[in-house]
This record gives C-alpha cells, sequence and structure tokens, in this order.
C-alpha cells in the first residue's frame, strides 16, 4: 500500500463552479498509483467541492441560480462579520460537501462519462482556495 499527497490552490474571481478536473486526473497519473481512493479536501468553510455535469454549461448555470435561491444574500443573517455574502456562503457550503472520495482504477479517478470535479465558490470577492489531494493505493 503507498500514499500520496498534494495541494492544488484554485483562484476564484467569485460566486460559480470551477472545474478541477483535468488538475486532479494529471497528479493521480504523475503518483504512479494505479488503484486506490482518492480524497479531495477544501480547507475553507465558504466553498466546497462537487461531482457535476461537464458538459452543459446550462447544468452548471441552473445550479448557481438554485444555490442563490434557498441561500440568498438578502437574507437577514446574524453573522454578516465579512459582508452580506458571508452567512450564506457557509450555507451553501454546509449543504454541499467539504471532501469527496472517488476510486481511482488504471491511474485514473473513475467518473462517470459527464461528471467532471468542481470547487464551488461561494464568495463573491476573488479567493485562492486551496484543496489537498490524499490518495491511497498501489
Amino acid at each position: 500500500m503507498r500514499q500520496a499527497q498534494t495541494s492544488i490552490t484554485i483562484a476564484t474571481s467569485g460566486q460559480g463552479l470551477y472545474e478541477c478536473t483535468a488538475d486532479v486526473v494529471a497528479w493521480v497519473a504523475s503518483t504512479g498509483i494505479g488503484q486506490g481512493l482518492l480524497t479531495l479536501f477544501i480547507r475553507h468553510t465558504s466553498a466546497s467541492l462537487l461531482i457535476q455535469e461537464n458538459a452543459a454549461p446550462a447544468a452548471r448555470r441552473d445550479l448557481e441560480r438554485y444555490f442563490a435561491r434557498i441561500a440568498p444574500e438578502s437574507g437577514s443573517y446574524e453573522h454578516d462579520d465579512e459582508g452580506p455574502d458571508d452567512m450564506p456562503a457557509h450555507l451553501r457550503s454546509a449543504l454541499t460537501a467539504t471532501s469527496l472520495s472517488i476510486p481511482v482504477a488504471d491511474g485514473c479517478p473513475v467518473l462517470g462519462t459527464w461528471q467532471g470535479m468542481y470547487l464551488f465558490e461561494h464568495r463573491d470577492s476573488p479567493h485562492r482556495r486551496e484543496m489537498v489531494l490524499h490518495l491511497l493505493g498501489n
């Protein structure tokens, strides 16, 4: 059994889905681990991770609009230390995931035909988000 770990920094320009599939696939291939389990973890409380449709941009736009409706910035939240997008960002993050587990086979994450890995930025302003990747296998 072997393991490998790295961090990837993703620069965001505001709210939205940022596909990171290519970076993750390249790193997994570079480890030389053929079979195993990949864990992705985001080190933030106002951004999250998703596996989502990567072919139709409309699917991503619909997802972004849905989260804007269920956790609106216009809500009256007690926690607004960093502005009106602060608490909605935490709510959106709580409703999604801060970590993902993806099987690896033949040196590649096992994703469906239309699946991609995304960082979901929930804040309005640009950020540099750190995602930790850990692969355990042989």
